[in-house]
């Protein structure tokens, strides 16, 4: 064979190597990205650490629009250029005064690095924006007005915000995050019932404590000494429910649409089963909104054939705009109750008209009758109402503040909320806890009328008379 042959033959077996070693990298890729998604979510999880997550001004968390003000505000903080910050921060409060956010960081930076008690906030930034600014409005509106009035004992407060984005897994790393920074004496959150049970075995074995404003699952009561809520059980809200339908409407048969995979919905969906049965009436019908095959129209269809009168709805976020579906399809024929999953703004958008007459249990209404001067000031403060969310976060906030008065440690914290004489003014009356860490609290129900009371639904929720 020639020298030139050779090296043809050389340079050919090259070419097929490196070919084969292109395909079986492509192939190792595609089996990777395509068939092993437990790595992928991994790897995207891990994209973002729990630290990138937190801030105490010197990054900004909440998506959108933001002003130039608050941009070189935020940039100001993360120099540690204080006075600048406020400065900047103070114009982008009076660009956009309802922006919890820029007020947490403005209140931050007038603190700088001067002696102070920090908490934090575990909010569902990243999947659920709106429930987060409502989070932040009751915790922001809480900070001020300590800081305004001088101070835990002279001490102003700090709050670092969190990004869990209602995901447990995510929660949970941001709750291990929070437990070894010693300067963190609480946390107000998380959201989501599943999101806390999550979280919440961190803060136990860390010995934090977490008050959640959200929570409702029945889970969470007695679950543990460190995991406290503002808002009232499932328990408490589906009795209400309950009493309503047998005693107000004076109906004995309904039927329930749920989802089974969220904590929170199955919890009230349980709750309302076993009160509706011991007040002598049935559930005769359930609907689960996580099946593949869940339709709207049968659901009703079944429901009325199994001589439902009434039909409670019970989603969570995840599965709202299915429970609206069935809102829909109804058409009003069976009275319907809600859960307080459904006390949204999009439930009066979209379905306003359809859902008029039904009856939903929250913890707190603006227009409920309570000795509280919270919604004149933060009408005053957002320049609109608040909801439930932002009433409770600013209930466990101030349950912190008061529980710092009188011990600022964590195990100070958590002792004085366990104690039999804590107590503490809220928005929604008296904040104290139960041996269980339940809040010993009420629900209010309110029923969806024709009122335009926003520049974008013709409807709102209205309290019911006692």
């Amino acid at each position: 064979m020639s020298q030139t042959n050779k090296n043809e033959t050389i340079v050919l077996l090259l070419a097929i190597l490196i070919s084969l070693g292109l395909i079986g990298g492509v192939a190792f890729w595609i089996v990777n990205h395509f068939f092993t998604p437990q790595k992928s979510a991994e790897i995207s999880l891990n994209n973002i650490s729990p630290t990138e997550r937190l801030s105490l001004g010197e990054t900004r968390l909440m998506p959108g629009d933001i002003s130039p003000v608050k941009k070189a505000g935020i940039a100001a903080f993360a120099d540690k250029k204080y006075k600048e910050a406020v400065a900047n921060l103070e114009a982008a409060l009076r660009l956009k005064r309802n922006d919890p956010e820029a007020l947490i960081f403005l209140n931050n930076a007038k603190i700088g690095d001067n002696k102070n008690y920090t908490i934090a906030v575990s909010a569902p930034i990243g999947t659920n924006p709106n429930g987060a600014l409502e989070m932040l409005r009751g915790v922001a509106q809480a900070q001020n007005e300590i800081n305004t009035a001088g101070g835990i004992k002279g001490i102003p407060l700090k709050v670092a915000i969190a990004d869990d984005e209602n995901k447990p897994e995510i929660a949970k790393q941001i709750a291990e995050t929070l437990v070894k920074n010693p300067e963190i004496l609480g946390v107000v959150g998380p959201y989501g019932s599943d999101v806390t049970l999550e979280a919440g075995t961190v803060y136990n074995s860390g010995q934090l404590v977490a008050i959640s404003p959200v929570s409702t699952s029945v889970k969470i009561s007695g679950f543990s000494p460190y995991v406290f809520r503002t808002v009232p059980s499932d328990y408490v809200a589906a009795r209400a429910l309950s009493d309503y339908m047998l005693n107000k409407l004076t109906r004995k048969n309904a039927a329930v649409v749920f989802n089974s995979q969220s904590n929170y919905s199955q919890s009230l969906k349980s709750e309302f089963v076993t009160a509706v049965s011991l007040g002598g009436g049935q559930v005769s019908r359930e609907f689960d909104l996580s099946q593949s095959d869940f339709s709207a129209a049968t659901t009703i269809e079944q429901a009325m054939k199994q001589g439902a009168e009434v039909l409670m709805l019970a989603p969570n976020k995840e599965q709202l705009d299915k429970a609206l579906q069935v809102m829909q399809v109804n058409r009003k024929r069976l009275t319907m109750l809600g859960g307080d999953g459904l006390y949204t703004i999009k439930t009066l958008e979209v379905e306003g008209e359809s859902g008029e007459g039904m009856v939903v249990a929250v913890p707190w209404h603006i227009e409920s009758k309570t000795n509280s001067d919270f919604p004149r000031k933060s009408r005053q403060l957002w320049g609109a109402d608040v909801n439930w969310r932002t009433a409770l976060s600013y209930d466990a906030t101030k349950a912190l503040i008061a529980a710092l008065e009188r011990n600022p440690s964590r195990s100070g914290v958590q002792q004085t909320l366990v104690s039999g004489d804590f107590s503490t003014i809220g928005a929604s009356g008296v904040v104290r806890f139960l041996p269980s860490g339940d809040r010993n609290g009420t629900v209010q129900l309110v029923k969806i009328v024709h009122r335009k009371r926003s520049s974008t639904a013709e409807y709102d929720f209205v309290p019911l008379l006692p």
